[in-house]
């Protein structure tokens, strides 16, 4: 078996059908490890950015998920995929733990790197809401195993067991972290589905505000207790705390939206697996503004100004569950 490490950014499932990066069948000199590789790519990535918020992280954890991978003995592993879940979940959970320290020191309010989707993640409503900037902030306030064991068991639906051994806990304490994970995020997830028309109805308020500088559609759907969340990093100037409530928010997009207006090219989007606009100047990517709706309104607007963040809205990025 070869130990020659392929750039995993190749293997998203984006390339021709004959690349052999992405059809192992296309080359017989491919091995198991690359070809079971290949074939869960996209569920072992889904999985370590649900873990991590962060995509570039979640690569990260894919090539030491693949480091690992080359070095076991194929003729040993039973079921490749869990085998695979298990190794990234493992290293995910060693990341997160880091990440913790180093999102302690972040500037201003942390976001989740933004991903554009396809419009058929939409369509998964249990996947487009695991991977939903809303979601993505629930779950950061869990602990590192809670996160593990809540994404493994109720996002993918792995079974107690091959979750204990992705952890290393018991089975029976692995059953009492779910019950405490699912009961903490139930308290705090979204409040429900919201039509394909209220999103639409939603980003084109933005989207016309944004060019125009026409706010009052816009601030009509804003919900009472509304939260705006801006993330800049140290880069770029953004909200450096949560402003909270329909007036506050409403005075703030007003002071910010118009300066938009006739200078920024403003494009509609599905960014993890919901309504968002993408905003560049001169060609270059400024903003992404995401929304959550409840109940028609917009109780939540999460923007993203750190430009390390701002990658992956070009091409879609293929999840999967």
């Amino acid at each position: 078996m070869g130990t020659h490490t392929p750039d995993l950014r190749s293997l998203q499932g984006t390339a021709s059908a004959t690349d052999p990066t992405t059809d192992p069948t296309a080359d017989p000199t491919v091995d198991l490890a690359t070809e079971a590789f290949v074939t869960h790519r996209n569920l072992l990535f889904t999985v370590a950015y649900e873990l991590l918020g962060s995509a570039a992280d979640a690569e990260d954890v894919l090539q030491e998920t693949w480091l690992r991978w080359t070095g076991v003995d194929q003729d040993t592993v039973r079921d490749r995929r869990a085998y695979l879940v298990r190794v990234t979940t493992r290293q995910a959970l060693s990341h997160l733990r880091a990440l913790g320290r180093r999102r302690e020191s972040y500037i201003g309010p942390w976001l989740p790197e933004p991903l554009l989707t396809a419009p058929d993640v939409a369509e998964d409503v249990e996947l487009a809401d695991s991977v939903s900037m809303a979601m993505l902030l629930v779950l950061e306030t869990l602990a590192p195993t809670e996160r593990a064991v809540f994404v493994l068991r109720d996002v993918f639906g792995l079974e107690y067991g091959e979750i204990a051994g992705a952890v290393g806990k018991t089975q029976a304490a692995v059953r009492q972290i779910a019950r405490r994970a699912r009961a903490h995020v139930g308290e705090r997830r979204p409040r429900g589905a919201v039509s394909a028309a209220e999103n639409r109805r939603a980003i084109e308020a933005f989207r016309r505000a944004a060019e125009t500088g026409e706010l009052q559609s816009l601030l009509d759907l804003l919900a009472p207790d509304v939260v705006l969340l801006g993330d800049g990093g140290g880069v770029r100037p953004a909200v450096p705390h949560p402003v909270v409530g329909a007036g506050p928010v409403a005075r703030l997009l007003a002071e910010g939206l118009p300066r938009f207006a006739g200078r920024a090219t403003v494009r509609p989007a599905v960014v993890n697996g919901g309504p968002a606009l993408v905003i560049e100047l001169a060609g270059e990517g400024d903003s992404l503004v995401a929304l959550r709706l409840d109940d028609g309104l917009i109780t939540a607007v999460y923007v993203v100004r750190n430009p390390e963040k701002l990658s992956r809205l070009t091409r879609a990025t293929p999840i999967t569950r």
